[in-house]
């Protein structure tokens, strides 16, 4: 479902950097604000209105009434689980639980992997084309289209992760990031640079999507929210890091650094998933099978 999400999300941003090249010059930048503002008028009040609340979160708010009427409504099972206590009004009680009886190793762990893959995700989408380049490759919308094929990645790592845990997902496909980039330094015939292109495409940004997927999973529904939150705004810093990073390579006429920088990431990002525990995670951990859905009387 992450997967699905994610793929979604990166073909937005796809569509909206289109829009960008079709409206500007014959409208001006201020009309591409203008079509940005038209999913916030349109979809938000739908997703408000339509968007059915967490049956786990229901459950822990003790809205244990309306959480049995939205399971009638799908057709699925309340999920089991101790008894209710309800939510801690002070909101720095999910951040805490983070760091909390041994927490604190997973949750730094998680936020060096997240710093890792949007560090990747972010310097390599900014600065690979320079860098293929200067190694005297001509690939044309060869680049552009690894930015494409990771909507395929998503969809394909998120049905893999359903058999065999997002964690050993993201280790894996972070490992292949490694290499994959690793190759691109190296002056290979044109066929074979279009075929390793297509892997690290697909590779290099659903890594970090198995990341959050994989946090989601090994969350409780007190504080998933506040885990995924943290890991991604701790990756942010690797995004910002990213792009300087590759220019400095660039300015310095260093870009041949740059694949074994970003690989080294990669391989970075590979370690700190993996230390994590590599233990198949399907779904969300429940204390006990599912209980059926009743109704009162």
């Amino acid at each position: 479902m992450i997967g699905l999400l994610m793929t979604a999300h990166q073909a937005g941003g796809i569509l909206a950097a289109l829009l960008g090249l079709w409206l500007v010059e014959p409208f001006g930048w201020r009309s591409a604000f203008w079509v940005g503002l038209a999913p916030l008028v349109v979809a938000v009040p739908l997703v408000a209105m339509y968007l059915p609340e967490s049956l786990g979160f229901l459950l822990a708010r003790e809205r244990t009434d309306e959480a049995r009427r939205l399971a009638d409504r799908y057709g699925v099972e309340l999920p089991a689980g101790e008894p209710a206590t309800g939510i801690s009004p002070d909101r720095r009680h999910a951040l805490f639980a983070l760091f909390r009886d041994g927490q604190w190793r997973k949750t730094l762990l998680f936020w060096c992997a997240s710093f890792g893959g949007l560090l990747l995700v972010y310097g390599v989408s900014t600065w690979l084309p320079t860098m293929m380049r200067g190694q005297g490759y001509e690939l044309g919308s060869a680049l552009a289209f690894l930015i494409v094929i990771n909507l395929v990645g998503m969809l394909v790592a998120g049905r893999i992760a359903d058999g065999f845990g997002a964690a050993r997902v993201a280790a894996v496909w972070f490992g292949c990031t490694a290499v994959g980039i690793y190759l691109l330094g190296i002056h290979m015939p044109l066929a074979l640079t279009y075929i390793v292109v297509f892997l690290t495409g697909l590779w290099l940004f659903s890594a970090q999507t198995m990341v959050y997927a994989t946090v989601a999973g090994r969350s409780t529904t007190e504080n998933r929210a506040t885990a995924v939150g943290w890991t991604s705004g701790m990756g942010r810093f690797g995004a910002v890091f990213g792009p300087w990073l590759g220019g400095r390579l660039v300015a310095n006429e260093a870009q041949d650094w740059g694949f074994t920088v970003f690989a080294a990431t990669a391989l970075f990002a590979a370690v700190m998933i993996g230390l994590t525990g590599l233990r198949t995670v399907r779904s969300t951990p429940r204390s006990g099978p599912a209980r059926p859905v009743s109704t009162p009387g």
